[in-house]
């Protein structure tokens, strides 16, 4: 299993408190990095990415993600990445999981054709990923901390893990600013139209 596949199934299994898809798509780009690293598909030249030779990882979202690399300088930065691949990837994931059956929708009581919430399934890759947090692993401890699960861990990392989770963290509290700042503006709307 990945990074990503696993910190989705983290978020997926936290049933304390809904986790904001933005931030969960921020740390999935992230984890995918620390992927594609151990796949030697790309390697970090300070915040760059450069791409190395394509090998398939046989992850179908992995792949994807390193075929979306980009491969002309002055290359892509780790939070650009995070911003272009991210868009979208908490789903993704989502589905992907669906689709490999380690995921499913429960249908609703009353209207059995409404699905609810996505539930997962008992599997050897949920055990996995649950070991992998309960065990502390630096890497997926620090993204789920990033997406709003659990507390950030404590210990030093590599200096690129470091590079790479900073990236996360800055995405992360960017898009709260622009959450922020999108209440305050929707709040004074309201109250002009209050004052009519």
């Amino acid at each position: 299993m990945t990074t990503a596949r696993d910190l989705a199934i983290v978020a997926l299994d936290t049933a304390d408190k809904p986790v904001e898809q933005g931030d969960l798509s921020l740390a999935l780009a992230g984890a995918e990095v620390f992927d594609l690293l151990d796949a030697r598909a790309l390697v970090l030249d300070g915040d760059r990415i450069l791409p190395s030779a394509p090998a398939p990882t046989g992850d179908r979202l992995l792949d994807e993600a390193a075929g979306t690399l980009v491969r002309e300088e002055p290359y892509e930065s780790v939070e650009d990445w995070l911003w272009r691949r991210g868009r979208g990837l908490s789903a993704a994931y989502v589905d992907d999981l669906e689709r490999t059956g380690l995921a499913s929708r429960r249908r609703g009581r009353r209207i059995p054709l409404r699905t609810g919430r996505t539930e997962l399934v008992d599997s050897a890759a949920r055990r996995q990923a649950e070991e992998r947090r309960a065990a502390g692993e630096p890497v997926l401890a620090a993204l789920a901390a990033a997406a709003g699960i659990g507390e950030e861990p404590a210990g030093e990392l590599a200096e690129e893990a470091t590079a790479v989770l900073a990236a996360v963290g800055d995405a992360v509290m960017e898009l709260e600013a622009v959450r922020q700042r999108k209440v305050i503006e929707d709040a004074a709307f309201d109250n002009v139209w209050r004052g009519y």
